[in-house]
């Protein structure tokens, strides 16, 4: 009799924990469920990707960019995206074809920063140091005031001009890198980074008359001046009397400085723009009155199109396609088609 109760509790025990593993087994699966739907419903799929092929995108597939804003992630129709940026990056004020320019610019930027995939979890961000700056339609209401329908038409008809087009070379796009100001001619690419066929140093026309600032000077005291180039340079030797400090220097064919030797020790212009917070790398040092001087000319790393270039050409006559064509040598627009992204 003990040996027939001690079976039925032993098969009981084996009841109970079948179904107690049944049940946990069914609570997971309700749970895997669960947060599959909770992850479908909260993920929005990335946005197609266009090709540089010459052919009108279809109305039905218009082209969204997953756009990085202070850490949200907003979803924004492309040529949205290209106002925000026109707006963010040139003057409101500029001449028409200049600012047709520089949102075909733009456009192209966002559609080269996507296909890098340098940002895992979108196309391109508002960050001007990594992508290119941008400003959304409430921000551009408040800043604008009154002005704001005028300013607003005229930007999205400069938008317009050239929606769904990219600048392209051998059929990708390309590096439409951009700057406020030139010094007489634009940067070569390869100057500062990768050379590229079409990002080569060009006359640009702006000058004095036409860009605010466009010469600028720093000075820095013998002590700062010292002490801020020893902070890359340690081994260099400021020993001797302050006016011996200055070395040779050499300028690059756009007439930026390459590199300067100071206190016996090499800095590349691009290192001394950085460490001086330099407007250019297109400039002058030397020692006057007892402090050190940079006299700098333009605004911006100088590579592709000069903004203030661009408007000087467009009050000439010029119309965008000649501009960045100027700027640009060697591209062409082609118009967007739309694949999805891989």
């Amino acid at each position: 009799m003990y040996a027939l109760f001690v079976s039925a509790s032993r098969e009981g025990s084996k009841l109970r924990n079948s179904i107690w593993s049944a049940l946990l087994a069914l609570a997971v699966l309700f749970a895997l469920v669960w947060l599959k739907q909770r992850l479908t419903a909260d993920f929005e799929p990335p946005a197609p990707l266009p090709t540089a092929e010459a052919e009108t995108a279809p109305d039905s597939a218009p082209l969204r960019l997953r756009v990085l804003d202070h850490g949200e992630l907003l979803s924004l129709a492309l040529e949205d995206y290209v106002l925000g940026v026109t707006a963010a990056e040139m003057p409101a004020d500029f001449e028409p074809e200049a600012l047709r320019a520089q949102a075909a610019a733009a456009r192209t930027y966002a559609i080269y920063c996507a296909r890098s995939g340098r940002h895992a979890d979108a196309d391109v961000c508002t960050n001007p140091g990594c992508c290119q700056a941008w400003v959304s339609d409430e921000a551009l209401r408040e800043r604008w005031g009154d002005a704001y329908p005028q300013r607003h038409d005229k930007l999205a008809e400069a938008a317009a001009a050239s929606e769904g087009q990219i600048l392209c070379y051998g059929g990708q796009a390309v590096f439409a890198a951009f700057h406020s100001s030139s010094a007489g001619f634009t940067e070569d690419c390869g100057a500062i980074w990768s050379e590229l066929p079409y990002l080569k140093s060009v006359f640009s026309p702006e000058g004095p008359d036409s860009v605010p600032n466009y010469v600028t000077r720093v000075e820095q005291s013998p002590l700062d001046f010292r002490d801020t180039l020893l902070s890359l340079r340690p081994e260099a030797d400021f020993s001797g009397p302050v006016e011996t400090w200055l070395g040779p220097s050499e300028t690059d064919a756009s007439g930026r400085t390459a590199f300067c030797v100071i206190g016996g020790a090499r800095f590349t212009g691009t290192e001394l723009r950085a460490l001086f917070s330099l407007r250019s790398t297109a400039f002058t040092l030397t020692f006057e009155d007892g402090v050190f001087v940079f006299t700098v000319t333009g605004f911006g790393h100088g590579v592709g199109m000069s903004q203030y270039g661009a408007e000087v050409m467009a009050r000439q006559g010029k119309d965008f396609r000649q501009i960045l064509a100027h700027y640009y040598p060697g591209t062409e627009l082609q118009t967007l088609t739309y694949v999805t992204k891989q």
